[in-house]
C-alpha cells in the first residue's frame, strides 16, 4: 500500500514538471491591449442624426396643424363633414351640391319646407338600369327639348291612384274629363283622332279643318253636330253631299232656304223675267237636281224640264 502511494506522487510530479517545460517552449504570449476604440456616434455623424431628428420633429408638428386646420375647415364631425350628413336613412345634403362624375342613388328627396333644384350646363340625364346593367329607361333634360325613353310613359293624379296620361308604341290614351287646346292655331293631328266628344270652350268657335285632304268624321251609331245657340254652317268649294243608304234626310226648321238655284224660263233673258215673277215652284230632275220654274196656274216643271238636259 505505501509502496503504491509513493508511486503515485511521483507520476504526478513527473506530469507537472513535463506540464512546465512544454509551456515554456512553447513561448506563448497574451496578446497586448495597446489600442483603444470608442464606442458611439461623433463628429460630423452625431450632427446629422440630430439634424434629421429635429427635420421629422417639425414635419409630425405641421402634419398635425394642416389636419388640424382641415378638421376645422371641413367641419367633420362624427354625424358627418360640412353640410353632409350621415343618418340611418342614408346621406343628407343640405345647400347647393356639385357632382362631377355620375351619381347612383336609390333615392333623392328634399326637404319638406324647400324644392329639389337640379342643374346642368349642358343637360340632366336620368338612367334606370336593371340587375344586368342594361339601360331600360332613360329621361334627359336637355336645353331644346325633354326626352323620355322607356317602355312605357305613365302620367298620374297627385295621389298616384288615376291614370291621367299613357303613351307606348302603339297608342296614346287620355283618361282626363277634359283635354284644353290653348293654341292659336289650334291641335294639328296626323292621323286619325278617337274621341267621344268635341266641344269648344265658352264664347269661342269650333272650327274642323283639314287644309289639302278631307275630312272625315265616322261613328257606328250616328254623328252628331248641333250648335245650341248659334247658327251651323257647312260648306264647300265643290259637291257637297248628304248621303243615307238605308234611312232618310230630314230638315226639320220653320223656314228652309235654297238659294242660288238655277232658273228655267221661256224667255231667253233670265234676268228680266226674274224681275217680273214673284213666284216660283221649286221642280226636281230624276237625276236630283233641283231648279226654279215660273208658278202659275198649274206647275210648270213639266214644260221647264229641258233644265234637266243641260246637266
Amino acid at each position: 500500500m505505501e509502496q503504491s502511494a509513493t508511486l503515485d506522487i511521483e507520476t504526478l510530479k513527473i506530469t507537472q514538471e513535463q506540464f512546465i517545460l512544454a509551456s515554456q517552449s512553447l513561448h506563448l504570449q497574451r496578446p497586448g491591449c495597446d489600442a483603444v476604440y470608442p464606442v458611439g456616434l461623433y463628429g460630423w455623424r452625431k450632427r446629422c442624426l440630430y439634424f434629421f431628428l429635429l427635420l421629422l420633429l417639425v414635419t409630425m408638428i405641421v402634419n398635425l396643424a394642416l389636419t388640424v386646420w382641415i378638421i376645422k375647415v371641413m367641419n367633420f364631425s362624427v354625424d358627418g363633414m360640412g353640410n353632409l350628413h350621415l343618418n340611418q336613412d342614408g346621406i343628407r345634403l343640405e345647400g347647393v351640391s356639385e357632382f362631377l362624375l355620375p351619381l347612383y342613388v336609390n333615392e333623392i328627396q328634399s326637404r319638406r319646407d324647400s324644392l329639389l333644384v337640379l342643374r346642368s350646363e349642358k343637360n340632366v340625364t336620368l338612367n334606370v338600369r336593371n340587375d344586368q346593367g342594361q339601360l331600360t329607361g332613360q329621361l334627359t333634360v336637355g336645353p331644346e327639348a325633354v326626352e323620355a325613353q322607356c317602355q312605357r310613359l305613365e302620367v298620374r293624379s297627385k295621389d298616384g291612384d288615376r291614370l291621367l296620361f299613357t303613351a307606348n308604341e302603339e297608342e296614346v290614351i287620355m283618361t282626363t274629363e277634359k283635354f284644353t287646346v290653348t293654341g292659336s292655331d289650334g291641335a294639328v293631328f296626323g292621323h286619325s283622332v278617337e274621341t267621344p266628344l268635341i266641344q269648344a270652350r265658352a264664347s269661342e268657335d269650333l272650327k274642323l279643318e283639314s287644309p289639302t285632304r278631307a275630312l272625315t268624321m265616322e261613328a257606328p251609331r250616328g254623328v252628331e253636330v248641333s250648335a245650341a245657340k248659334g247658327p251651323l254652317k257647312v260648306s264647300g268649294r265643290k259637291d257637297l253631299q248628304l248621303e243615307s243608304t238605308e234611312g232618310e234626310i230630314l230638315f226639320d226648321a220653320n223656314t228652309i232656304q235654297l238659294g242660288s238655284l238655277p232658273l228655267g224660263v221661256y224667255t231667253a233673258s233670265p234676268t228680266q223675267a226674274s224681275q217680273e215673277q214673284a213666284v216660283y215652284e221649286v221642280c226636281v230632275c230624276p237625276s236630283g237636281k233641283i231648279y226654279l220654274s215660273p208658278a202659275e196656274s198649274s206647275s210648270t216643271c213639266q214644260a221647264m224640264s229641258n233644265i234637266c238636259l243641260w246637266s
